[in-house]
């Protein structure tokens, strides 16, 4: 639950003078190639509410299609120091085709708001998101709008929040990410070994976010909302992985988060790297080309096209009857047209499941 990068550590010190009981539905701007900073007026908050938004070059060249999205959760103690630096991440890997055409939204989720709703009514961000935010992006921007074009994916913080609202929200995202997530282990202040959040911090994060309650965190955790919705994980699909650092601070509780979901027969990668502490971009340069392969599968055809856990006769002739409609989850491709290649992507893949 450190800084998104180390590189940040200073910048993100600076923010820990704000008190964390103070809801920062806006923030700056930050400016990167291609990168918009927007706002929309949210009910849930009762407040301004602000995002970044990359879209790539072809969102502007080929206006006429549609592009699946990346939700990236950014880490605690700054929600906007990182966001430069991974959509230049992505940005690069779309110009060498490492990953196809996306757009990326990088939420708001406060210096330390865990992507959860505060259990004291102050600051519900998980309704905003996933309420407010997901269902406004769908409706200002050319995106294909079903949860097999979408992933929601981070670090550190971001990583658990990437988690839990991927467990809890199986309908919204057909890929998880956790990258180097912490806190996953089941009691929040049993802090792990090397973790740099200081006592009196988590402290307060624990009272702010979970009133001090350790029952309200475990039933907010990726921990219990695995339990769950094992069921549902399992049937919807999802594309799900835990990758951390083999010298992450981190490291125990993604393991034991990695046994837990073995247990509960949810299907999962997990891989560690030797040498990666709690670091961003090294934990994605230390993944290399298995990083740019989940997405690639990801965004795939899916066989099982109407997500029951079974691959039939009904998921063929409920792809056909989308596919004659001419509906959004008919392009299976994510080109932003539903034609003759969908249909042929799709009964390749039918026929290889």
């Amino acid at each position: 639950m450190n800084w998104i990068n180390t590189r940040f550590g200073a910048f993100c010190a600076l923010s820990l003078v704000a008190s964390s009981t103070q809801a920062q539905w806006t923030t700056p701007p930050i400016s990167a190639p291609r990168l918009q900073y927007r706002t929309f007026q949210s009910a849930a908050a009762g407040a301004i509410v602000s995002y970044h938004i990359y879209t790539p070059p072809a969102y502007d060249t080929q206006p006429e299609r549609r592009f699946p999205v990346l939700y990236w959760l950014h880490g605690s103690g700054s929600p906007t120091a990182g966001i430069a630096p991974m959509t230049n991440w992505f940005a690069s890997a779309i110009a060498r085709g490492d990953l196809g055409p996306i757009i990326v939204v990088f939420p708001n989720g406060m210096p330390y708001g865990m992507y959860c709703d505060a259990a004291d009514g102050s600051r519900a961000i998980e309704s905003v998101i996933m309420q407010e935010l997901v269902p406004h992006v769908d409706a200002t921007f050319r995106t294909v709008s079903t949860r097999n074009a979408r992933i929601i994916e981070g670090f550190s913080m971001g990583g658990y929040g990437a988690g839990r609202l991927g467990f809890k929200h199986t309908n919204l995202f057909g890929a998880v990410s956790l990258l180097g997530a912490g806190p996953v282990q089941t009691d929040f202040m049993d802090a792990p070994e090397g973790s740099n959040i200081p006592p009196e911090r988590r402290t307060e994060i624990f009272e702010d976010v979970w009133n001090s309650d350790p029952t309200l965190f475990y039933a907010a955790s990726p921990w219990a909302l695995a339990e769950g919705n094992a069921q549902a994980i399992i049937t919807s699909g999802v594309q799900l992985r835990i990758m951390v650092g083999e010298d992450d601070s981190m490291l125990a509780p993604n393991a034991d988060l990695h046994l837990h979901l073995l247990s509960l027969g949810i299907p999962h990668s997990y891989r560690t790297y030797s040498g990666v502490r709690h670091d961003t971009l090294s934990l994605l340069r230390a993944m290399g080309a298995d990083n740019w392969d989940f997405y690639r599968r990801a965004l795939a055809p899916r066989c099982d096209f109407n997500a029951d856990g079974t691959r039939d006769f009904f998921d063929y002739l409920d792809f056909a009857t989308a596919f004659a409609s001419d509906a959004a989850d008919a392009d299976v491709n994510h080109d932003g047209l539903v034609d003759f290649f969908d249909y042929l992507d799709f009964a390749s893949a039918f026929g290889g499941c």
